[in-house]
């Protein structure tokens, strides 16, 4: 765990892990807030997952954050996420709608910094309520990533560019500050390593990691 707090529960009829940011973290504003599944490093892969986002209480500014973390270090100092404003889906403000989803860099390139360098290039719009299960699909592959909110056949969000490049990591389940979030169903699976010209490779089982 990283800076979280995680608890094994029942959430809306199934079996979930709810994370929440230890008030250190809270108190530090920092974005390295996840917990590590037990998968070893990989560079290309797809992670699938049902996630529930809710700010922990109605005066909070927060969005209910909850996300996948990925290309995270074996020391924890980097890493990249894409993850989800549920109050911003269903705003009245178009402009907060448009930031309903978020990719981040961690430590070099936080939300803010993104929004003024590159604005709407990092961000984008799905339809999201709080607490309410959403499957998110993310393909990484390279330095690109791809994000499919409940089964959409074409990416809600794609960065062409991760600030990491092409590196294997860790890979996590993320919560904001303010938030309570919900994982369940999550299963990861490997992209075989594309073949060279004329290189043979032998057909192999998929794996997979999966977290109930």
């Amino acid at each position: 765990m990283q800076n979280v707090g995680a608890e094994n529960t029942e959430y809306r009829d199934r079996r979930a892990l709810r994370l929440i940011v230890s008030p250190e973290a809270e108190a530090a504003d920092i974005d390295a807030t996840f917990a590590v599944l037990p998968y070893p490093p990989i560079r290309d892969f797809v992670i699938e997952a049902d996630v529930a986002g809710m700010p922990v209480s109605a005066e909070t500014t927060a969005r209910g954050f909850v996300g996948i973390a990925f290309h995270i270090a074996e020391d924890r100092s980097s890493f990249e996420a894409i993850y989800l404003r549920p109050t911003n889906g269903r705003a009245e403000d178009q402009v907060r709608r448009n930031r309903a989803i978020q990719y981040i860099s961690h430590p070099d390139y936080p939300w803010h910094r993104l929004r003024t360098e590159d604005p709407g290039q990092f961000e984008s719009y799905v339809d999201l309520e709080p607490g309410r299960w959403t499957r998110m699909k993310i393909v990484v592959e390279g330095a690109r990533a791809s994000l499919f909110v409940n089964g959409a056949k074409q990416p809600n969000l794609i960065v062409s560019n991760l600030k990491l490049g092409e590196r294997s990591g860790r890979v996590g389940l993320w919560v904001g500050p303010g938030s309570i979030a919900h994982f369940s169903n999550v299963v990861i699976k490997p992209i075989p390593a594309r073949s060279k010209p004329h290189e043979l490779t032998k057909d192999s089982e998929p794996t997979s990691a999966t977290a109930r």
